[in-house]
């Protein structure tokens, strides 16, 4: 393959895939066929192809027979960590999810705005509520979104997205330590009002002990 060849791969490659990420071809969604995409990007057929068969690779795209190309998901990151961690141990995860958070409670409390604490605080009161009455589900989606939160409050792109692309393992986590109790109190009351205060070093010990004490550590 000739170097300007394979250079107008990586320029298709790149232009859809921006297509995706954009949302302009949403999750879900089917593409446009060959010579749309031909006439779209300005290249051949032949490369269109080719830059295709790439993101299918990626596990951004997949082909169905006879019905097209549909749009798999809009991350390479999110399909390789997932392939890695499929099937993880708990404890595995637990560990992870102690090195993000625990960085990331820090980052909060240096860089939460004003408009992020009402929502930090909102989000802690639905996860209390939903632990107290019991409801797993509730539990879950509440713990979720406010550790979620809590990481958007760190305004570090990086480990955002690193956080986003776990998720779906940080919520069987999630579900697991719900599932086999280690607390009694389980509020993280203090944790969020750390960030609050604009505490770094409280917040981290807060993140640092809860999930230390769901990994049996002193």
């Amino acid at each position: 393959m000739t170097p300007r060849r394979t250079n107008l791969i990586d320029l298709a490659v790149g232009r859809l895939r921006q297509q995706i990420t954009s949302g302009t071809w949403e999750v879900g969604s089917r593409i446009p066929a060959e010579p749309d995409l031909a006439e779209l990007i300005g290249v051949g057929r032949n490369t269109v192809r080719e830059a295709v068969q790439s993101l299918v690779h990626a596990g951004m795209l997949e082909r169905r027979q006879g019905s097209g190309t549909y749009v798999l998901s809009d991350s390479e990151l999110g399909n390789a960590m997932g392939r890695q961690i499929a099937g993880a141990h708990q404890r595995d995860v637990l560990e992870v999810r102690r090195s993000l958070e625990v960085e990331a409670a820090r980052l909060a409390a240096r860089r939460r705005t004003d408009e992020q604490v009402e929502v930090l605080r909102g989000l802690r009161d639905s996860r209390s509520a939903a632990y107290e009455a019991g409801d797993l589900e509730r539990m879950v989606e509440a713990d979720l979104s406010l550790h979620r939160m809590i990481a958007q409050c760190a305004h570090n792109p990086v480990l955002v997205a690193l956080y986003e692309n776990l998720l779906d393992a940080i919520s069987d986590n999630i579900r697991f330590n719900f599932e086999h109790p280690v607390h009694d109190d389980d509020s993280h009351h203090a944790l969020v009002e750390a960030i609050v205060r604009r505490d770094p070093l409280a917040a981290m010990g807060e993140i640092d002990d809860y999930l230390s004490d769901l990994l049996g550590e002193d």
